[in-house]
């Protein structure tokens, strides 16, 4: 094996990083979008219930966006290590390096950043994802790597969660990702049924498909648990040890999934209690006017009525003054 400028030949250089997810981006700019044009038609609202109408329209944006959000994130499960490792395969050289796991629903990304970011010629800067969804194959992700010869840090780790390590850990988060990630598309489809519902004033239903958001999206949090509690393989570099815990989008799942419980059960309880303030904050109470309406084209009551069944004499219907001709 000889060198070439300084570097092994079969390793290329380190890939640029892009740098935020696109899908999130889209999913993000789509709902801000639609926020952007309620804002624009909100002076069109009229009445003291703009304020309420707005306030629920961005409340039920927020949880849909964020369900649908990380479904493609990468953060569930996130553990950073700084230490000092070898670089390269049949190299003794070492970098000081942070060296971050990034646990998903679709899959698993290894970053490796340099500290500082050159070092030995080199831009040490990478961050691989390696997929485990069904329609996926992580084993070929791992082969791949390989074959191109990505630094020793990130194999070292992809490999402890491949199918093959003995960490066995490989089928416990695949499959606890693959229903959390079906349980939370279903509860996508109870958040978009509540919002119709709403706009179509069935309010009761509505507040009970937010329940059934709020019991898929907290048991996604539950399975996805399941997975981590299982037995960890340790990951080692030198002293330092890779450790994991919950990441931003379990903290935001679990958010949503007690903002749905909470709205849901405000709306059945204030359904069943005062109807009245429920209508209220959905600007439904315009019973007064209404009947006010109705009243303008009904005839004049009669002053006076008779009693069913029983004939009384005219004179005694009622008194008045009449006119004599």
């Amino acid at each position: 094996m000889t060198l070439w400028d300084g570097s092994y030949p079969f390793y290329p250089g380190a890939n640029a990083c892009f740098p935020f997810d696109t899908t999130r981006a889209v999913i993000v700019t789509v709902f801000l979008s639609v926020l952007v044009t309620f804002i624009i038609i909100l002076p069109g609202i009229p009445g003291r219930g703009r304020l309420l109408w707005f306030l629920r329209w961005v409340l039920g944006l927020f949880m849909g966006a964020a369900i649908l959000n990380v479904q493609f994130s990468r953060d569930w499960e996130t553990g950073w290590v700084q230490a000092n490792t070898s670089y390269k395969s049949f190299s003794p050289v070492q970098v000081s390096a942070d060296i971050g796991l990034h646990i998903g629903l679709a899959g698993v990304n290894v970053t490796l950043r340099g500290n500082p970011v050159t070092q030995i010629n080199e831009t040490i800067d990478y961050n691989e994802h390696f997929p485990w969804s069904f329609g996926a194959d992580y084993e070929r992700s791992y082969s791949q790597g390989l074959h191109k010869g990505l630094p020793s840090p990130i194999l070292y780790v992809a490999e402890k969660l491949s199918r093959q390590s003995p960490c066995a850990v490989h089928r416990q988060y695949r499959i606890a990702a693959h229903y959390a990630s079906l349980t939370l598309w279903l509860a996508f489809c109870t958040w978009l049924t509540s919002m119709l519902l709403f706009s179509m004033s069935i309010l009761l239903y509505g507040g009970h498909m937010l329940l059934l958001t709020a019991t898929l999206t907290l048991f996604s949090l539950l399975l996805f648990s399941a997975a981590r509690s299982s037995l960890k393989c340790p990951i080692q570099f030198g002293p330092a040890s890779l450790r994991t815990d919950y990441g931003e989008s379990f903290w935001l799942t679990l958010a949503t999934g007690l903002l749905s419980l909470l709205l849901g059960l405000a709306i059945i309880i204030l359904n069943s209690l005062q109807p009245q303030r429920l209508k209220l904050i959905f600007s439904l109470d315009k019973s007064s006017e209404e009947e006010l309406w109705d009243r303008s084209w009904l005839p004049a009551e009669p002053s006076c009525s008779a009693q069913d069944g029983i004939v009384v004499p005219l004179g005694e219907l009622c008194h008045g003054t009449g006119t004599q001709l």
